[in-house]
């Protein structure tokens, strides 16, 4: 038979090349951990911990789940109970049978944070050797969210004590906070309602300057939840505190569009207000038709006299006949008035501005509106979507992190699954490249020779076709 009459797809050679590798790479880690397991058991204290049998037990991995056995002990407690622990669950972090480990929980949280659960179930299960369903995405999610939140709310109390562990210092920080409704299902939607407003803040020292005109912000930090004003106001200041070094911020500018939960939040010392330049322009648009009138209205704006600008629109409104535009000049008066003090930007105000540190330059507010939509909009507004409280709460507090730079750290600081030192050594071996090829020293600890199971005869089979060539 030639090669012409034979189809070979390549896609299905890497499926199978695939499988193999990962079929391997399960028995080699669960060596691994049997032989951590049994360095634990030599290493233990054995006047406290007594050795009463193996158990069998699976982790979930990239290569699929790991079947392994570890050593069960009992010991006596404080209350000198009887109670049973797997030293090997403790040093890996984990507990119980069917656990997720730390790489296939940053990919499928890192794909959950990308699009919907069942499509980041599909994409890991296509990229990796295991199932994922998006159930089971769905409740690591809550489970990592969960987990944060403890993190968040730790942080807002260090904070309320002045207490904050953040190490970054700053003289001048900058917030930025907005809202966007999303929609509700379930029980929720019983209790609040279709939707309800998600509290997104972030805050940063300056910005990078990265392209001719494009800059970044630098330092950025965010949180976002459902829950009210206050509540949310404490959250907030858990999250810079937990960054900032609080006590070197000399000055602290608020971007915001108006609303009440945002104004509440001016609570800091030398804190200072400004309206957000979207919502404060896109105000004028919506409540003037007239165009005269609008650019007037926004030429007294930037003039700076805000006695001047609401006398403007007292008159608009005094001098027009159609009862629908005096209406919206009112309007518009009252937004304004409400927001009186944060209608000229920071940048207008001669203040006193401390000088931006080296490489960084501080730039003009108005970041709210786009990190709204990168954040949250993008990933959980439109498309259907619809969320629980927690549900929402748990998935927006990743979304933070991911889009702050922070999440696959928190993810690694959550995790405390660590080679014990003795053993990492041991699996660790540098070769040169002329040595690769080589047995190194006495006792090879590499495989001679990579065996097909003999279960596997369509393995078999697929290593047995020998090599065409054509000159």
């Amino acid at each position: 038979m030639s090669l012409t009459e034979i189809t070979v797809k390549f896609k299905e050679i890497e499926r199978i090349i695939q499988r193999i590798c990962y079929e391997f790479g399960r028995e080699i880690l669960g060596s691994i951990l049997e032989e951590w397991d049994r360095y634990l058991m030599h290493s233990r204290d054995k006047e406290i911990y007594e050795h009463v049998g193996r158990k069998r037990t699976t982790i979930k991995t990239v290569i699929g789940e790991v079947v392994y056995f570890r050593v069960q002990y009992e010991y006596n407690d404080e209350d000198g109970n009887k109670s049973y622990v797997f030293l090997l669950d403790e040093a890996m972090g984990i507990s119980g049978s069917g656990q997720f480990s730390d790489l296939l929980t940053d990919m499928i949280v890192q794909a959950c944070c990308a699009s919907a659960y069942r499509e980041a179930a599909r994409t890991v299960s296509e990229m990796t050797g295991q199932t994922i369903s998006h159930t089971a995405a769905w409740k690591l999610i809550q489970t990592v969210g969960k987990q944060v939140d403890l993190r968040e709310g730790r942080a807002s109390e260090l904070a309320a004590k002045d207490a904050g562990a953040g190490t970054l210092e700053t003289k001048v920080l900058f917030e930025e906070q907005d809202g966007v409704w999303l929609d509700l299902q379930g029980q929720s939607r019983k209790d609040h309602g279709p939707g309800k407003e998600m509290k997104l803040a972030i805050a940063y020292d300056g910005a990078e300057r990265k392209g001719k005109n494009r800059y970044i912000l630098t330092n950025k930090v965010a949180c976002a939840n459902f829950e009210g004003a206050s509540e949310f106001q404490k959250r907030k200041e858990g999250v810079i505190a937990g960054a900032y070094n609080v006590d070197e911020i000399a000055m602290r500018f608020v971007n915001g569009d108006g609303a009440k939960w945002i104004r509440q939040s001016l609570v800091a010392d030398a804190a200072y207000f400004q309206l957000d330049p979207y919502h404060r322009n896109r105000a004028i648009t919506q409540h003037v038709n007239d165009p005269n009138a609008r650019k007037l209205i926004t030429k007294t704006l930037y003039s700076k006299d805000i006695d001047l600008l609401l006398h403007v629109i007292e008159v608009e409104a005094a001098s027009t006949e159609d009862e629908k535009a005096r209406k919206n000049y009112l309007k518009l008066y009252t937004y304004f008035q409400n927001n009186r003090d944060g209608l000229i930007p920071y940048h207008r105000r001669g203040l006193e501005i401390p000088e931006a540190p080296v490489g960084k330059v501080y730039r003009r507010m108005g970041a709210a509106e786009s990190n709204i939509f990168t954040i949250i909009g993008n990933r959980m507004k439109g498309r259907r979507h619809c969320w629980s409280i927690d549900g929402g709460n748990n998935l927006a507090r990743l979304l933070c992190l991911k889009h702050t730079g922070r999440l696959r750290g928190i993810l690694d600081n959550l995790s405390a699954t660590v080679l014990p030192e003795r053993y990492a050594e041991e699996i660790t071996v540098e070769m040169s490249a002329a040595k690769v090829p080589l047995h190194e020293g006495k006792g090879y600890s590499g495989f001679h020779q990579a065996l097909i199971p003999s279960s596997q005869k369509w393995l078999k089979d697929i290593a047995a076709i020998k090599p065409v060539y054509s000159f």
